[in-house]
């Protein structure tokens, strides 16, 4: 069973990182070449700027799912570090359950609201697809960064109290990079 999540972790990981970084670079060089086609040549693609913004998203959610993984998100332990360990150790299972839910009902009320779009034949303006396509990054993305936030939890009640609160950002980056 281990090995299948670590399958299924490595995966995750995988997909979350091409995405957000193919995402970033194909936005970049279409921007690029559409801006050298207007102002050199005079012309462009009327889509360019359509698809540029999408890929700009897809890449912004696929990194930020990538961001439970790494635990890079922004939080603030100023008072939890201050807890007794057991309290500390509870309140983080606490907030990332909380989280984990919370990134849940994102999933379900994005795949209705992609429905909706779908029912209502919603188009894109520039790029002539339905609108739900691009849109499907919502319960996509939400769908990975609630599975990493749900495995924070189990991550967290597997710690040992003591070992819960890193006390330093700069070791925790630290941690982070001898990782990958």
């Amino acid at each position: 069973m281990r090995r299948f999540f670590e399958i299924i972790d490595i995966g995750i990981a995988t997909v979350n990182k091409t995405i957000a970084v193919v995402g970033i670079v194909a936005g970049t060089l279409l921007a690029f070449i559409n801006v050298v086609m207007r102002y050199v040549f005079n012309t462009g693609w009327a889509w360019a700027g359509e698809a540029t913004n999408y890929l700009f998203i897809w890449s912004a959610f696929f990194a930020a799912a990538y961001g439970f993984r790494k635990g890079i998100h922004i939080s603030v332990t100023i008072l939890i570090e201050r807890f007794p360990s057991p309290i500390a150790k509870a309140y983080l299972v606490f907030s990332s359950a909380l989280t984990t839910i919370f990134l849940i009902f994102i999933v379900v009320y994005s795949v209705q609201y992609l429905y909706v779009m779908y029912e209502l034949n919603f188009m894109s303006v520039d790029l002539g697809i339905p609108q739900w396509v691009p849109m499907s990054v919502l319960p996509i993305a939400f769908l990975g960064a609630s599975y990493r936030a749900g495995e924070k939890v189990y991550q967290i009640a597997a710690t040992p109290s003591d070992k819960v609160i890193i006390n330093a950002e700069a070791e925790m980056i630290r941690d982070s990079i001898k990782k990958d």
